[in-house]
Protein backbone atom coordinates (compact mmCIF):
# COMPACT_ATOMS: atom_id res chain seq x y z
CA UNK A 1 0.00 0.00 0.00
CA UNK A 2 2.87 2.37 0.81
CA UNK A 3 4.46 1.94 -2.63
CA UNK A 4 1.11 2.54 -4.27
CA UNK A 5 0.57 5.77 -2.30
CA UNK A 6 3.98 7.11 -3.28
CA UNK A 7 3.04 6.92 -6.95
CA UNK A 8 0.37 9.58 -6.42
CA UNK A 9 1.99 11.72 -3.73
CA UNK A 10 3.38 14.50 -5.88
CA UNK A 11 0.65 14.88 -8.50
CA UNK A 12 -0.67 18.46 -8.72
CA UNK A 13 -3.59 20.06 -10.55
CA UNK A 14 -3.31 23.34 -12.43
CA UNK A 15 -5.28 25.51 -14.84
CA UNK A 16 -4.09 27.38 -17.93
CA UNK A 17 -6.14 29.99 -19.77
CA UNK A 18 -5.75 30.92 -23.44
CA UNK A 19 -7.09 34.47 -23.81
CA UNK A 20 -8.08 35.55 -27.33
CA UNK A 21 -8.92 39.00 -28.63
CA UNK A 22 -8.95 40.78 -31.98
CA UNK A 23 -6.89 43.91 -32.55
CA UNK A 24 -5.99 45.72 -35.77
CA UNK A 25 -7.58 43.00 -37.85
CA UNK A 26 -5.63 40.18 -36.22
CA UNK A 27 -6.49 37.40 -33.78
CA UNK A 28 -4.19 37.69 -30.78
CA UNK A 29 -3.39 35.71 -27.64
CA UNK A 30 -2.31 37.05 -24.26
CA UNK A 31 1.05 35.78 -22.99
CA UNK A 32 3.17 36.33 -19.88
CA UNK A 33 6.96 36.40 -19.90
CA UNK A 34 8.66 33.82 -17.68
CA UNK A 35 11.48 34.88 -15.34
CA UNK A 36 12.55 31.54 -13.87
CA UNK A 37 14.78 28.83 -15.32
CA UNK A 38 14.50 26.64 -17.31
CA UNK A 39 11.98 28.87 -19.13
CA UNK A 40 13.52 32.28 -18.50
CA UNK A 41 12.71 34.47 -21.51
CA UNK A 42 9.99 32.12 -22.74
CA UNK A 43 6.31 33.03 -22.73
CA UNK A 44 3.25 31.27 -21.30
CA UNK A 45 -0.50 31.64 -21.09
CA UNK A 46 -1.86 32.76 -17.69
CA UNK A 47 -2.20 29.86 -15.28
CA UNK A 48 -1.15 28.19 -12.07
CA UNK A 49 -1.98 25.58 -9.44
CA UNK A 50 -5.46 25.39 -7.99
CA UNK A 51 -6.13 25.94 -4.30
CA UNK A 52 -7.60 23.19 -2.14
CA UNK A 53 -10.83 25.11 -1.61
CA UNK A 54 -11.65 26.19 -5.17
CA UNK A 55 -13.05 24.60 -8.30
CA UNK A 56 -11.23 24.51 -11.63
CA UNK A 57 -13.33 27.38 -12.97
CA UNK A 58 -12.76 29.45 -9.84
CA UNK A 59 -9.02 28.88 -10.21
CA UNK A 60 -9.12 29.95 -13.86
CA UNK A 61 -10.98 33.14 -12.98
CA UNK A 62 -8.53 33.87 -10.15
CA UNK A 63 -5.56 33.47 -12.47
CA UNK A 64 -7.10 35.81 -15.04
CA UNK A 65 -7.83 38.43 -12.42
CA UNK A 66 -4.48 38.21 -10.63
CA UNK A 67 -2.18 37.98 -13.64
CA UNK A 68 -4.06 39.89 -16.33
CA UNK A 69 -6.62 42.03 -14.52
CA UNK A 70 -9.46 40.35 -16.42
CA UNK A 71 -12.92 39.73 -14.98
CA UNK A 72 -16.34 38.83 -16.34
CA UNK A 73 -15.11 37.40 -19.65
CA UNK A 74 -16.36 34.51 -21.75
CA UNK A 75 -14.68 31.40 -20.32
CA UNK A 76 -14.96 27.80 -21.50
CA UNK A 77 -13.21 24.61 -20.42
CA UNK A 78 -11.06 23.30 -23.24
CA UNK A 79 -9.12 20.11 -22.52
CA UNK A 80 -6.97 18.40 -19.89
CA UNK A 81 -3.27 18.08 -20.65
CA UNK A 82 -1.52 15.36 -18.68
CA UNK A 83 1.72 14.28 -20.33
CA UNK A 84 4.06 12.98 -17.63
CA UNK A 85 6.94 15.35 -18.40
CA UNK A 86 4.96 18.45 -19.40
CA UNK A 87 6.21 20.42 -16.38
CA UNK A 88 9.91 20.29 -15.36
CA UNK A 89 9.04 21.30 -11.79
CA UNK A 90 6.98 18.20 -11.01
CA UNK A 91 4.03 16.03 -11.99
CA UNK A 92 1.31 18.50 -12.98
CA UNK A 93 -1.95 17.86 -14.78
CA UNK A 94 -3.47 21.01 -16.26
CA UNK A 95 -7.04 21.69 -17.31
CA UNK A 96 -7.00 24.38 -19.98
CA UNK A 97 -9.66 27.00 -20.65
CA UNK A 98 -10.04 29.59 -23.33
CA UNK A 99 -11.36 33.10 -22.78
CA UNK A 100 -12.60 35.81 -25.16
CA UNK A 101 -12.45 39.56 -24.61
CA UNK A 102 -13.67 42.35 -26.92
CA UNK A 103 -10.52 44.48 -26.95
CA UNK A 104 -6.84 44.29 -26.11
CA UNK A 105 -6.85 47.45 -24.03
CA UNK A 106 -5.87 45.98 -20.66
CA UNK A 107 -3.25 47.32 -18.31
CA UNK A 108 -0.14 45.10 -18.14
CA UNK A 109 0.78 43.63 -14.78
CA UNK A 110 4.22 42.53 -13.65
CA UNK A 111 5.55 40.78 -10.58
CA UNK A 112 8.76 39.28 -9.22
CA UNK A 113 7.71 35.89 -10.52
CA UNK A 114 6.58 37.01 -13.97
CA UNK A 115 7.78 39.64 -16.40
CA UNK A 116 5.98 41.47 -19.17
CA UNK A 117 2.44 40.68 -20.28
CA UNK A 118 1.77 41.17 -23.96
CA UNK A 119 -0.48 40.37 -26.91
CA UNK A 120 0.93 38.30 -29.77
CA UNK A 121 -0.61 37.48 -33.12
CA UNK A 122 -1.48 33.78 -33.22
CA UNK A 123 0.55 33.45 -36.42
CA UNK A 124 3.63 35.06 -34.87
CA UNK A 125 4.12 33.46 -31.46
CA UNK A 126 7.34 33.69 -29.42
CA UNK A 127 9.09 30.76 -27.70
CA UNK A 128 6.50 29.10 -25.49
CA UNK A 129 7.03 27.39 -22.14
CA UNK A 130 5.72 23.96 -21.13
CA UNK A 131 3.31 22.49 -23.68
CA UNK A 132 1.59 25.81 -24.30
CA UNK A 133 2.12 25.63 -28.05
CA UNK A 134 -0.16 22.60 -28.07
CA UNK A 135 -2.60 24.27 -25.68
CA UNK A 136 -2.92 27.33 -27.93
CA UNK A 137 -3.26 25.17 -31.05
CA UNK A 138 -6.05 23.19 -29.41
CA UNK A 139 -7.80 26.42 -28.39
CA UNK A 140 -7.57 27.78 -31.93
CA UNK A 141 -9.17 24.63 -33.31
CA UNK A 142 -11.98 24.81 -30.77
CA UNK A 143 -12.64 28.49 -31.47
CA UNK A 144 -12.69 27.94 -35.22
CA UNK A 145 -15.18 25.10 -34.84
CA UNK A 146 -17.50 26.71 -32.31
CA UNK A 147 -18.10 29.95 -34.21
CA UNK A 148 -19.87 27.84 -36.81
CA UNK A 149 -22.60 26.59 -34.49
CA UNK A 150 -22.68 28.94 -31.49
CA UNK A 151 -22.82 32.67 -30.81
CA UNK A 152 -19.54 32.86 -28.86
CA UNK A 153 -18.23 35.67 -31.06
CA UNK A 154 -20.17 37.96 -28.72
CA UNK A 155 -17.17 37.63 -26.42
CA UNK A 156 -14.94 39.27 -29.03
CA UNK A 157 -17.12 42.25 -29.92
CA UNK A 158 -18.20 45.41 -28.07
CA UNK A 159 -21.79 45.82 -26.98
CA UNK A 160 -22.73 47.51 -30.27
CA UNK A 161 -21.14 46.89 -33.66
CA UNK A 162 -21.79 46.98 -37.39
CA UNK A 163 -22.50 43.93 -39.50
CA UNK A 164 -19.17 44.59 -41.20
CA UNK A 165 -17.47 44.36 -37.79
CA UNK A 166 -19.19 41.05 -37.15
CA UNK A 167 -18.28 39.62 -40.54
CA UNK A 168 -14.67 40.69 -40.08
CA UNK A 169 -14.40 38.69 -36.85
CA UNK A 170 -15.55 35.54 -38.64
CA UNK A 171 -13.17 36.15 -41.53
CA UNK A 172 -10.20 36.69 -39.21
CA UNK A 173 -10.83 33.50 -37.24
CA UNK A 174 -11.61 31.38 -40.30
CA UNK A 175 -8.83 32.96 -42.41
CA UNK A 176 -11.11 33.33 -45.40
CA UNK A 177 -13.44 35.84 -47.04
CA UNK A 178 -17.20 35.50 -46.69
CA UNK A 179 -19.82 36.73 -49.14
CA UNK A 180 -21.22 39.94 -47.68
CA UNK A 181 -24.80 39.49 -48.91
CA UNK A 182 -25.11 35.86 -47.85
CA UNK A 183 -23.50 36.50 -44.47
CA UNK A 184 -25.86 39.34 -43.59
CA UNK A 185 -28.89 37.41 -44.78
CA UNK A 186 -27.89 34.45 -42.60
CA UNK A 187 -27.14 36.28 -39.33
CA UNK A 188 -30.36 38.29 -39.57
CA UNK A 189 -32.51 35.26 -40.44
CA UNK A 190 -31.39 33.21 -37.42
CA UNK A 191 -32.07 35.99 -34.91
CA UNK A 192 -28.41 36.25 -33.91
CA UNK A 193 -28.35 40.06 -33.78
CA UNK A 194 -30.86 42.90 -33.65
CA UNK A 195 -30.65 46.61 -34.49
CA UNK A 196 -29.38 48.93 -31.76
CA UNK A 197 -30.84 52.39 -31.29
CA UNK A 198 -27.67 54.24 -32.30
CA UNK A 199 -25.78 54.59 -35.56
CA UNK A 200 -22.07 55.01 -36.19
CA UNK A 201 -21.27 58.33 -37.82
CA UNK A 202 -18.85 58.79 -40.69
CA UNK A 203 -18.01 60.80 -43.76
CA UNK A 204 -20.84 59.15 -45.66
CA UNK A 205 -24.12 57.57 -44.60
CA UNK A 206 -24.10 56.55 -40.89
CA UNK A 207 -23.73 52.80 -40.38
CA UNK A 208 -26.46 50.89 -38.59
CA UNK A 209 -25.30 49.41 -35.29
CA UNK A 210 -26.40 46.02 -34.00
CA UNK A 211 -26.19 44.06 -30.78
CA UNK A 212 -26.50 40.39 -29.94
CA UNK A 213 -29.93 39.05 -29.10
CA UNK A 214 -28.32 36.91 -26.41
CA UNK A 215 -25.13 37.87 -24.56
CA UNK A 216 -24.64 34.36 -23.25
CA UNK A 217 -23.71 31.03 -24.78
CA UNK A 218 -26.26 29.87 -27.30
CA UNK A 219 -26.23 27.08 -29.89
CA UNK A 220 -27.22 28.33 -33.33
CA UNK A 221 -26.17 27.20 -36.80
CA UNK A 222 -24.35 30.11 -38.44
CA UNK A 223 -21.97 28.67 -41.03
Amino acid sequence: MKKSSQKYKFAAVAVDVVVFSIDNGELKVLLIEMKKKPYMGFWAVPGGLIKSDESLEQAAKRQLSAKAGLKNVYLEQLYTFGEVNRDPFGRVVSTAYFALIPSTGIKPKTSREYGDIRWFGVKNLPRLAYDHKNVISYALERLGAKIGYTNIVYGLLPREFTLSDLQKVYEIILSKKLDKRNFRKKVLSINLVKPASAKRGGAHRPARLYKFVKNRYHVVEIL
